[in-house]
């Protein structure tokens, strides 16, 4: 059983300082890779999400090497909360 791709992107920021859309779905490529809506665009709609909600936040934002726009989240204490209660201790990053 996989966790849901929004909860397993939190389940992800947990697990390290910051990151962008792009370093997001390498980690989970290895799970999430064939599934349809793995895209940037679904992705991207999944960590500004959780930012909507209150559980990362946004904070960094830059143009990349191909001059495409890099935004940087990371967990918030929110989030962590959200880790803990809701994602089963087998599925938490370390």
């Amino acid at each position: 059983m996989l966790l849901p791709a929004r909860m397993a992107v939190l389940n992800y920021l947990s697990s390290v300082e910051n990151a962008d859309v792009n370093e997001i779905m390498e980690a989970m490529r290895p799970l999430y890779g064939k599934e349809r809506q793995f895209t940037k665009d679904a992705y991207l709609d999944h960590v500004m999400s959780l930012e909507a909600n209150g559980l990362c936040s946004l904070i960094r934002y830059e143009l990349d090497d191909k001059d495409e726009l890099s935004l940087r989240f990371a967990i918030n204490d929110d989030g962590r909360a959200a880790v803990e209660k809701y994602v089963p201790a087998k599925y938490r990053n370390k």
